[in-house]
């Protein structure tokens, strides 16, 4: 019973590449029950990750991690790691080895439970105009060094874990589909040409399938245009998306709500009182806290970071979709010139349909004049009285056949039958 127990076990786990913010990463096996309980996720969610299923492309914010489901990308990013399903496939591999790369090359961003404020500044010390030659000093953060130090701390200011691994995420799914794309259109382009040039049954096969394949990649395209658009449209699913701002502002309540145990009465009716003229000012705030019932502020993150990293993969894919575009729009005016010259090829063959039709029956008719020549009646032209009436016959008979189908031919082009 134990082994068998085993065994199910062993088949319910699945393999996942576990990579950490350093860069170290390892393959785990891990079952369905054990991820939920690592992640905080629903079975729902996870099932956005199976390969065999078909779902569409989605990045999902929730409570302790962020499911990214985008086309040959399917990840779950927590706030210290990233979860890759299936690292041994070949699809797969490149992904792993590049969050490996760039999360090992970017600055760590520190733990949630290690943020700390920012240092006050320090106050300048003022002085005199006579002791510096009757020019004050600049103020800090005024020009010159201030300005440098402003800088500086931009510049060393780096993304949090989830977004840095979002970012490789993002920067892998429009690399793939950029490169899919390039591939089809220097296949369709030249395909394309030679069609206009040369309209065969293997250039129409040829051109057949890159319009199907074409079509394939517009929509995997548009879905994750939609899907960075409707989180570009959400604050709020962008705000779930801040993991280690979420961790350090429950880590922050917890403290404060330990603190708020230890307050004096006095101290705590002074506040109860204060408490009470703000809610008849602004309204109750009880149960809008994070977690618990004291009036604590509501988390609400920046999201200028997470907005501008979507915004410029946004502007890339929709580039990748404008591409495609192009080229359906060059595959519908080939296919129109294609008409064109077909339709052409098809007026010319009705209009030689129409000379045939006129010749054979100007030539029946001739025909017809012929058996009426050949009766078996005795008259004074069947006698040889008369010598080289054969040839005046004939010579007749065609060169009247020949002025009905000029004739013939003149009243088409007239009446704009024939061009």
């Amino acid at each position: 019973m134990a082994s068998t127990r085993r065994r199910h076990a062993g088949a319910a786990a699945a393999e996942w590449a576990a990579v950490s913010g350093a860069g170290a990463w390892r393959v785990e096996a891990v079952g369905k029950l054990q991820l939920m309980r690592r992640t905080g996720l629903p079975a729902r969610d996870l099932r956005a990750l199976d390969p065999a299923l078909s779902y569409p492309s989605s990045i999902m914010g929730r409570d302790r991690a962020v499911v990214v489901n985008l086309e040959c990308v399917r990840a779950v990013i927590t706030a210290t790691e990233v979860l890759v399903p299936g690292p041994r496939d070949p699809a797969v591999a490149p992904l792993v080895r590049e969050l490996r790369a760039r999360l090992i090359a970017a600055p760590a961003s520190p733990a949630p439970s290690q943020v700390s404020l920012p240092p006050m500044p320090t106050p300048p010390i003022r002085s005199s105009a006579a002791d510096h030659g009757g020019a004050l000093p600049p103020a800090a953060g005024v020009g010159g060094e201030g300005k440098d130090a402003q800088a500086l701390g931009r510049e060393s200011k780096a993304l949090p874990f989830e977004f840095r691994a979002l970012e490789v995420c993002l920067e892998f799914a429009c690399k793939s589909l950029e490169q899919e794309t390039r591939t089809l259109e220097e296949e369709a382009y030249p395909a394309l040409d030679e069609l206009s040039s040369n309209v065969s049954t293997l250039n129409l096969e040829r051109v057949r399938q890159i319009k199907s394949r074409l079509v394939a990649i517009s929509g995997r395209v548009q879905k994750v245009r939609d899907e960075l658009e409707h989180l570009l449209d959400d604050d709020v699913d962008m705000a779930a998306m801040h993991l280690s701002e979420k961790l350090a502002y429950q880590a922050a309540d917890g403290n404060s709500s330990r603190s708020n145990v230890d307050i004096e009465p006095s101290e705590f009716e002074e506040d109860r009182d204060g408490g009470e003229v703000e809610e008849e000012g602004g309204g109750s705030s009880e149960g809008r806290g994070y977690g618990n019932g004291t009036s604590a502020t509501v988390f609400t993150p920046k999201i200028d970071e997470l907005e501008i990293l979507l915004e410029a993969y946004f502007v890339q894919i929709d580039g990748t979709l404008n591409k495609l575009s192009t080229l359906r729009e060059y595959v519908d005016d080939t296919e129109d010139y294609i008409n064109i010259m077909l339709d052409d090829k098809q007026n010319q063959l009705l209009q030689m349909g129409i000379m045939l039709s006129t010749g054979t029956l100007v030539v029946s008719c001739a025909i017809a004049a012929t058996g009426v020549f050949g009766m078996n009646i005795t008259i004074p032209l069947y006698t040889g009285a008369t010598k080289g009436v054969f040839w005046q016959v004939t010579c007749g008979i065609v060169g009247a056949a020949a002025a009905v189908y000029l004739v013939a031919l003149l009243c088409y082009r007239r009446s704009g039958i024939l061009q």
